[in-house]
């Protein structure tokens, strides 16, 4: 970084470094907690009871949205050797945050403070929180918030009818203030393809392979300033660019002929008659993955891939024939 002076003004040039904001969210069970634990000595705001299989640090006694709120504050104020606040999740907090305002007011609902009343209510005591977990950022940690997602029907003003995407499992209240305050919202799931079989009938494979998205789409929220790939792969050396550093890169092993083929068709546009080829052929099962093939397979196709695809093309019009 460089200062500058410009007609008695104190100027900086360059980027500034420090404590990341970051919000993932995505299905339940598919890993988001145990991708947490491997950030930079990270301390659980465990909101749901979650971790337990986890051998992480979690805040212990702070249940009651007074609790959490004091704890956070500790955090800020005394000394300790933690860099991350993981909220587990954010979704839960929500929840602590309404029975909070219930009580306060007296009440047995959120409902019972007339229509929308008691969500803004929430929104406004949420909004004090992210103004509070400033004292940790200038402390020096990091904080991601984690959460679920829910499927939900969007209208679009350019197009007819709707469709669905992923969001924040929030109040329409609450999830705003997440993504607004938030550096990298990210959307963590399950890669699923869609495969045409002989029948021309249309179907989902796959489903164990797991991806995190770091771009806006159609089909969910997602943001970063970090220049990352629209996918990653899910792990935490994905996050490094993030956190600057502070996660260590992982050099990746050598990669198996399997592993080589399975990405090379993966990527292909063809992929789906690939896969229904390598299915009628035993190479894999219908709810297998390209790199599920034979690493003597794998070394034959790679060796002349030309021949392969040629081979494809020939069983996919023979079917278009039949």
């Amino acid at each position: 970084m460089r200062e500058e002076s410009k007609g008695g003004l104190s100027l900086q040039r360059g980027k500034i470094a420090r404590p990341q904001k970051v919000a993932i969210y995505g299905p339940e069970g598919v890993g988001k907690s145990t991708l947490a634990g491997q950030l930079p000595n990270p301390v659980f705001l465990d909101t749901e009871g979650g971790t337990h299989h986890l051998d992480v640090v979690r805040l212990d006694g702070a249940e009651t949205w007074e609790e959490i709120n004091k704890a956070v504050q500790q955090l800020a104020t005394g000394e300790h050797e933690f860099k991350s606040l993981v909220v587990d999740t954010a979704d839960w907090l929500e929840r602590k945050c309404a029975e909070y305002v219930c009580k306060k007011a007296n009440k047995e609902s959120i409902e019972d403070f007339g229509y929308g009343k008691g969500f803004t209510l929430v929104a406004e005591e949420f909004q004090k929180f992210l103004v509070s977990l400033d004292g940790l950022l200038a402390k020096g940690m990091h904080i991601v918030f984690l959460a679920h997602s829910t499927v939900k029907k969007f209208e679009s003003p350019e197009q007819a009818g709707a469709y669905d995407r992923f969001e924040l499992k929030m109040s329409k209240q609450v999830a705003p203030l997440i993504k607004e305050w938030c550096d990298t919202l990210l959307f963590a799931t399950y890669l699923t393809r869609v495969a045409e079989g002989e029948s021309g009938k249309k179907r989902a494979v796959g489903g164990k392979e797991r991806v995190i998205y770091t771009t806006h789409s159609a089909a969910y929220d997602a943001k970063n300033r970090h220049g990352l790939a629209d996918k990653l792969p899910f792990s935490i050396e994905s996050l490094a660019p993030i956190f600057g550093g502070a996660i260590p890169a992982k050099r990746s092993p050598q990669k198996t002929a399997s592993e080589q083929f399975g990405e090379i068709m993966a990527a292909h546009e063809n992929a789906p008659a690939i896969r229904e080829f390598l299915i009628h052929r035993g190479q894999i099962k219908a709810d297998g993955s390209f790199a599920d093939v034979g690493e003597d397979y794998a070394k034959r196709v790679l060796s002349n891939p030309a021949k392969f695809l040629q081979a494809v093309s020939e069983k996919n019009q023979q079917n278009s024939k039949e």
